[in-house]
C-alpha cells in the first residue's frame, strides 16, 4: 500500500498501546486488578504507594499473559528480558518512578496485518513490554484542584509499540482493531475500551522527505477505533497546516477532546534520557525456559488470521467474515465460531449456520432480545435439528427464521424441535391437497398474472408462488406450489 501524500507531505504513524492483561492481582503486589466498580483509592498497598521497605514480588501469571501476546503477534516471547526504573515526576506516580522493561523487554518484533478495502498491509511490531500502571488523574470542571485516585497503580500493563509503518488514519483505525482482536481472543485481556483496558498513544510526524521522520506529538489515552482514526486524521492536517506557514511542529504530548474532535497541547515531550533509567534493584531478571514457552504456544487458541482463512473456505464474503470475528468477543456472544467449526465437515450446513447467526442470531444479540444464554451443545444439536427440518422441505426460511428467533429470545432449546415448530404452526405444508384450494383460489383472484405467464412470462409464476405463500402464511412449500401452479395452467 502506497503512502498518501498530504500537500506533498508524507504521514507517518506510530501507536503505542497499552493493554491491562487479565490478571486477578496486579503487577508486584496481592490487591485485587479489578478496579471497575471500586470506591477511589481502596484498592491500593504500601507496595503499590512505595513506601519505605516496599519490596515488589512479579506475578507469574503476568508474565504468562504477555508471552501468549508474543505468539498473538507472530514472535516467540524472549527468554530474558528484566525490569528498569524510570524516572519522572507526576502527582499520579506515588513512587517517583515506574517498574518497566527499557533495554531487555519480554517480546521483540512481531507483526499485525490488516486490510483496507481488500488490500493487505502489515504493519510492524518493534517491542511489547510489560510495566505497572500509573494512577489516574481527574481534573474537575471550573476547580483549582485535581483528585488522584491510586487504585490503578500497580495494575499490569503490556506496552506494544508499532515501527510506524502506518500513513492514513484508516489504516490507524484498521490496526488499533486488529490488535484489540489479538488480545481478546489470546486470552491476554478483557479489552474493554470503555474501562480502559486498552488505551492507544498516536505518534503522528509529517515530512516531505521519505527518507526521514518529521518532529512527532505524541496523543494520548484513546479509548477507541474511530478516536484513533479521528485524532490521526486531525494531527496530520494540524502539522501539515504548520509547516506550510512557516512554523515549526513542537514534540509534545497532546490530549483528544472528543466533543470538540480536535487534539491540545498538554506537554512538551521528554526523550529517553530525560527518564534516568536504571535496572530495578529489587526485581531479578525473567528467564524462560524452552519448555515453559513450548507449553505456552501449545495453549495458544485459534487466533483471527486461521479463523478467516476456514471462514472464507465456506464461501462468505469479507463482510461476513469480519462481523463473525467481532461478535465472538462479545461477551453475550461468544462460541458462536466454535458451533460453526463443529459443522466444518458438512460444508453447506456450515455455510448455511453461518449465515443464520449474522442474518439471525447476532441481530437479536445486538438488539439485546435475547437475555438468557442457551448451553453451547444444547444450541449445536438445535442447530443441526433444524437444518434436518429444512432439508426435508419441513421448514421454510421464513418458518426457520421465526423457529429460530422464538427459542432464542425464550432461552430454552425445545427437546423435540419438529414438535416445537407443529406445536407453533411452523411446519411447512407439503400435502398437494392441502396447498390444491389456496393455488386455485390465488389463479381465480390474479387474471393478469395468468395472462402474463400464458405471453411466457415466466416471472409471474414467482408472484403467484409468493401469494400462495402469504395466503397459507408461510407454510407452504415453495417447490410443490410451483408444480401445482404449472401442472393448472398446462393446456
Amino acid at each position: 500500500m502506497s503512502n498518501q501524500k498530504v500537500n506533498n507531505y508524507i504521514p507517518a504513524i506510530g501507536i503505542e498501546c497499552h493493554v491491562q492483561l487479565k490478571t486477578k492481582t496486579k503487577l508486584f503486589s496481592a490487591i485485587s486488578n479489578d478496579a471497575r466498580s471500586a470506591e477511589p483509592n481502596t484498592l491500593i498497598s504500601y507496595i503499590c504507594l512505595g513506601m519505605p521497605g516496599a519490596l515488589p514480588v512479579l506475578n507469574e501469571q503476568a508474565i504468562k499473559l504477555a508471552a501468549k501476546a508474543s505468539f498473538a503477534l507472530g514472535v516467540e516471547p524472549q527468554i530474558f528480558s528484566k525490569f528498569d526504573r524510570k524516572h519522572y515526576f507526576y502527582p499520579d506516580l506515588p513512587k517517583g518512578y515506574q517498574i518497566t522493561q527499557f533495554q531487555n523487554p519480554i517480546v521483540v518484533g512481531g507483526q499485525v496485518d490488516i486490510a483496507i478495502n481488500g488490500t493487505k498491509k502489515t504493519i510492524r511490531i518493534t517491542r511489547a513490554h510489560l510495566e505497572e500502571d500509573a494512577g489516574k488523574t481527574t481534573h474537575p470542571e471550573g476547580k483549582n484542584y485535581s483528585l488522584v485516585d491510586f487504585n490503578r497503580a500497580g495494575t499490569p500493563l503490556l506496552e506494544i509499540v508499532s515501527e510506524p509503518d502506518i500513513h492514513t488514519p484508516q489504516e490507524a483505525k484498521a490496526y488499533a482493531r486488529e490488535l484489540y482482536l489479538l488480545m481478546k481472543y489470546a486470552g491476554v485481556s478483557d479489552a474493554n475500551l470503555f474501562h480502559g483496558n486498552m488505551r492507544f498513544d498516536v505518534n503522528v510526524s509529517v515530512s516531505k522527505d521519505p527518507s526521514k521522520l518529521g518532529t512527532r506529538s505524541e496523543t494520548k489515552n484513546l479509548n477507541s477505533f474511530r478516536s484513533v482514526e479521528k485524532a490521526v486524521g486531525y494531527e496530520i492536517k494540524r502539522q501539515v497546516n504548520e509547516l506550510e506557514k512557516g512554523h515549526k511542529v513542537s514534540q509534545e504530548t497532546r490530549g483528544w477532546d472528543d466533543a470538540k474532535q480536535k487534539t491540545f497541547s498538554q506537554r512538551s515531550k521528554e526523550d529517553a534520557h530525560d527518564y534516568r533509567y536504571f535496572p530495578d534493584p529489587d526485581l531479578p531478571p525473567v528467564q524462560l525456559s524452552k519448555e515453559y514457552i513450548s507449553s505456552v504456544k501449545q495453549s495458544m487458541p485459534i487466533m483471527p488470521r486461521e479463523w478467516r482463512e476456514r471462514l472464507i473456505s465456506l464461501g462468505l464474503d469479507t463482510k461476513q467474515v469480519e462481523i463473525l470475528i467481532e461478535a465472538e468477543v462479545d461477551e453475550k456472544q461468544t462460541a458462536r465460531l466454535t458451533i460453526i467449526e463443529s459443522a466444518l465437515n458438512e460444508p453447506i450446513f456450515a455455510r448455511t449456520l453461518a449465515n443464520w447467526l449474522i442474518n439471525i442470531e447476532i441481530p437479536l444479540y445486538n438488539d439485546e432480545k435475547i437475555e438468557k444464554t442457551i448451553d453451547t451443545n444444547k444450541k449445536q444439536a438445535f442447530y443441526s435439528q433444524t437444518y434436518k427440518l429444512l432439508e426435508k422441505g419441513k421448514l421454510s426460511s421464513t418458518g426457520v427464521k421465526q423457529l429460530i428467533s422464538g427459542v432464542l429470545v425464550k432461552g430454552v432449546a425445545p427437546a423435540n424441535i419438529e414438535k416445537y415448530a407443529q406445536d407453533n404452526g411452523l411446519i411447512q405444508v407439503s400435502g398437494s391437497n392441502e396447498i390444491l384450494d389456496i393455488v386455485k383460489k390465488i389463479i381465480k383472484e390474479n387474471p393478469g398474472a395468468i395472462e402474463d405467464i400464458k405471453r411466457g412470462e415466466d416471472k409471474a409464476i414467482g408472484f403467484l408462488v409468493g401469494q400462495v405463500m402469504k395466503a397459507s402464511q408461510g407454510k407452504a412449500n415453495p417447490a410443490l406450489t410451483q408444480e401445482l401452479i404449472r401442472k393448472l395452467l398446462s393446456p
